[in-house]
């Protein structure tokens, strides 16, 4: 209702603005947005280290209760992490509502997220990373791996506290054909002086260009991205580095690995399968990806968009090749834990249906501080030196969002 007593119609827009830190799931897509909030009940943890392989039963167990128990057609949104030993974080929200596409107008101001300035600590430090990166490429043109991807973070740090709502409106106003999301996670309970404990609200909040996988009754689609070039200000230098990225022989590699396992994970599972022989080109405010669109019709009619998603999670696009293999060098070559980086965020309905993106070009946040993360995909052509150079633009999502100029490189 508006001021003078109408009636008025709630836009996707509206639902950007309700969104609230510590109570909300906030998920836009380029077909419709999400706001869902409350907790009716929380997915309960596995009962030893099988997290990632029980998710889908434990999953459907606790929709089909529900069900029962008179609970209006109930879903489950929130998040799965990189680790498939580590706790996701899923819950029945209390409401949930469904609107349009976003659509803002991008050449508006953004918003100021920060009441003032702010500390940047890089971990691992620039040169830390590049070694890494070079210890990489040595294992890979020595035969122990075909790709792996290695990230980085930025820690910030801001005496005032962050505006939360300001941040997703700045991500969401220039990711209009990607995956806009703010997702509630576990409290971090710290130790205080005076033998206090304090929990500590975080939000895993970003803006991801990449879908794992979307299930609509019996349709499957699947977009994975791989092999990136930073987009240019100059429009005939950016389209140069389209049509480079589009011929790079490092890169359309580099996409082809993912493109093979992510159909030889799919196929059991369909039906039919319908794999593009050439990427084509997508771009972000920041980036330029090589794309393939992938669709498919299920076998079984019963496959759940969460059970495809933990079938296909991590892919090589976010992890490596072999799967085993890439995943245990990065446990030696990143000096972080990933937690939800490069895992899911999504959503699952009582029917199966859903949809579940990669949480890339994203943050972990709470009250006054951010650790945003970006990662290369390395294989025997890459440069160490190239691929630090990819993590500082693909940075640039979260740090326009932020207010960072451009030439503030790190």
């Amino acid at each position: 209702m508006n001021a003078q007593g109408q009636v008025t119609e709630a836009t996707a827009a509206d639902l950007l603005e309700d969104y609230r830190r510590g109570h909300s799931f906030f998920f836009a897509t380029p077909q419709a947005t999400w706001l869902a909030e409350g907790t009716l009940a929380v997915l309960p943890a596995a009962a030893d280290r099988e997290e990632l392989g029980t998710l889908p039963e434990r999953a459907e167990r606790l929709l089909k209760q529900l069900k029962r128990d008179g609970q209006r057609p109930p879903m489950l949104v929130g998040a799965v992490p990189f680790d498939p030993g580590q706790a996701a974080h899923l819950v029945v929200p209390l409401t949930v509502r469904k609107l349009e596409k976003l659509s803002l107008d991008s050449r508006a101001p953004l918003r100021a997220p920060f009441g003032g300035g702010f500390t940047v600590e890089p971990f691992p430090e620039p040169e830390a990373y590049v070694d890494g990166a070079s210890r990489a490429i040595g294992r890979m043109r020595a035969g122990e791996l075909d790709k792996i991807v290695l990230a980085r973070t930025l820690r910030l740090a801001s005496p005032q506290p962050i505006r939360l709502n300001e941040l997703l409106h700045n991500l969401a106003q220039h990711n209009t054909l990607g995956y806009t999301f703010a997702v509630d996670l576990p409290r971090r309970s710290e130790s205080e002086a005076g033998g206090r404990t304090t929990d500590r609200t975080r939000t895993l909040i970003g803006a991801s260009p990449e879908l794992l996988v979307a299930r609509t009754g019996s349709r499957v689609y699947v977009n994975p991205l791989a092999g990136s070039t930073p987009r240019s200000s100059d429009a005939a230098e950016d389209e140069r580095r389209a049509q480079a990225l589009l011929a790079s022989p490092k890169d359309l590699r580099e996409h082809a690995l993912v493109i093979e396992a992510v159909a030889e994970a799919l196929r059991p599972y369909c039906r039919t399968l319908d794999v593009p022989a050439k990427p084509s080109l997508v771009s972000t405010a920041a980036m330029w990806h090589l794309s393939t669109e992938i669709r498919g019709e299920l076998e079984d009619p019963e496959m759940t968009s969460l059970a495809l998603a933990v079938a296909l999670h991590p892919t090589p696009a976010v992890c490596g090749a072999p799967t085993g293999l890439a995943r245990a060098a990065i446990r030696e070559l990143e000096p972080f834990d990933r937690g939800f980086y490069a895992g899911l965020v999504g959503w699952c309905d009582a029917s199966g249906d859903g949809e579940w993106a990669i949480a890339i070009r994203c943050a972990v946040a709470e009250s006054h501080s951010l650790e945003l993360y970006a990662g290369a995909g390395i294989v025997a052509e890459s440069s160490a030196e190239a691929e630090l150079a990819e993590t500082s633009a693909k940075f640039r999502t979260m740090l326009r969002a932020m207010g960072v100029q451009d030439d503030e490189a790190y």
